[in-house]
């Protein structure tokens, strides 16, 4: 038996190639599905199978994509889909001397699926099983995507798929969810990848209840923000993904065409924090590379060609990749030279303050507004007294709240996403300073912090 996992960082997103004796299968695949050829080819195996665990929210899947390259059929649970086929609870898929077998885990999703793997060659029982967003290593899905009406229905029917199907399993039934820690699909996900359904039992938080109400008042009290973009990756993932054929190039334009192209054209900036903040293209967003997957799809717009600026040629491949995953398929180019042809022919530029907490000493805090532009649940660990907070993928529906006579002293984990705030909040008219080392270096200059957890 054969199995490899796929990790697409930024998303957290896992995903799985299983095979044997010249047959696989592809649980989740991604859209950039070249991988998966790769790893085939390598062991001489022909995908036929591409499993769904559910209708993804977060990403657009790969199926139809690796579907056109492959010919392999698509799989996904009970839902009207516009394309692949349904499977049933118990429908068993054999490749070589590997069977799956679906087992119906609604919840998540009302059509969430897991899949079993049985080993034949050593038994008849389940040694694995693709857990979706159903299960992760230390935390469960999400059960809110169906708005605050269906929660508790929702969670109560994610109780009955984890303690009457998946926790039946073996103790050294190994998990294999969709996605690690990072992800926006559930809360608490752990950093390690590995697990089994009794390490689960023994240490996932999510687990440790008695009774059904309380694992339902459980998910009540989650904070989750969810993001804009979900809503189209539904609709997308439900009614059928675009296929590319490849990944788009994204040529090299002109600084000057660049500039009279910036009404119509979106430009996205994935250079690091420092770098934009010491020289920018007015107007442009500020997603440096390790936050673009996650946090793009808040604030990019769908209806614009996207103009990238990149510190060199090798930021070029991620970037794309982390936009197609999450269905901007127009990218128009990247700014050819970067910003030296920008400073080069003249154009105007831009720049905002970094400070570190020392700066703020320095300062003072008078004429400052403190702008916490993290989510809810960070913030109730530890926040800066006297601070707004306004969550950065709201900022631009809420900006309102944030004052233009007044230095906007942004405060996040580390700065990156301040880097983008920052980027927003000047797009605003509004006078921004990233602090570097976020509430991390506020706490350790021994600035004032409260915190909700006693």
């Amino acid at each position: 038996m054969l199995l490899r996992k796929v990790k697409s960082e930024g998303l957290a997103h896992l995903s799985y190639l299983i095979g044997s004796k010249g047959h696989a299968a592809v649980i989740d695949p991604r859209r950039d599905c070249e991988v998966y050829l790769e790893i085939a080819r390598e062991n001489d195996m022909v995908i036929s199978h591409i499993l769904e665990t559910h209708r993804n929210e977060d990403y657009v899947t790969g199926s139809m994509e690796l579907q056109a390259l492959t010919g392999a059929r698509v799989m996904h649970g009970d839902l009207d889909f516009g394309y692949g086929e349904r499977i049933v609870d118990g429908q068993e898929i054999r490749l070589g001397s590997v069977t799956l077998r679906a087992i119906s885990t609604p919840g998540h999703t009302v059509e969430s699926m897991c899949y079993g793997v049985i080993d034949r060659e050593g038994g008849p029982d389940m040694v694995a099983v693709f857990t979706g967003d159903t299960l992760f290593v230390g935390g469960v899905g999400r059960t809110d995507l169906y708005g605050d009406q269906r929660l508790d229905e929702m969670s109560a029917r994610q109780y009955d798929s984890l303690f009457g199907r998946l926790l039946e399993l073996d103790d050294g039934t190994i998990i294999l969810p969709a996605h690690g820690a990072g992800s926006a699909c559930g809360s608490s996900i752990a950093s390690r990848e590995d697990s089994t359904i009794g390490m689960e039992k023994a240490q996932n938080p999510a687990l440790q209840v008695d009774r059904k109400e309380e694992f339902i008042a459980l998910k009540r009290s989650e904070s989750l923000e969810k993001p804009y973009y979900f809503e189209r990756m539904e609709e997308i993932n439900l009614q059928g993904q675009p296929v590319l054929g490849h990944l788009p190039v994204a040529p090299p334009v002109a600084a000057e065409d660049a500039w009279a192209a910036r009404g119509e054209s979106v430009i996205v900036d994935v250079r690091s924090p420092s770098s934009y903040a010491a020289a920018h293209i007015p107007g442009s967003i500020s997603l440096p590379l390790d936050i673009l997957p996650h946090y793009g799809g808040w604030i990019i717009p769908y209806d614009r060609p996207i103009l990238l600026v990149v510190e060199g040629p090798e930021q070029l491949d991620p970037a794309i990749r982390a936009l197609v995953r999450t269905g901007y398929d127009h990218i128009a180019g990247h700014i050819g030279g970067g910003m030296v042809a920008w400073y080069e022919v003249a154009l105007a530029s831009s720049s905002f303050p970094v400070w570190s907490a020392r700066s703020v000493r320095e300062e003072g805090a008078e004429d400052l507004f403190f702008l916490d532009i993290r989510m809810e649940k960070e913030r109730r660990e530890a926040r800066a007294e006297g601070s707004h907070h306004i969550f950065v993928g709201h900022l631009p529906s809420r900006i309102d709240e944030v004052p233009k006579d007044r230095k906007v002293v942004i405060l996040c984990s580390t700065g990156t996403r301040g880097s983008l705030a920052a980027s927003i909040l000047e797009m605003h008219g509004r006078r921004p300073v990233n602090l570097l080392g976020g509430m991390t270096g506020w706490a350790r200059a021994g600035l004032p912090t409260t915190s909700d957890i006693r």
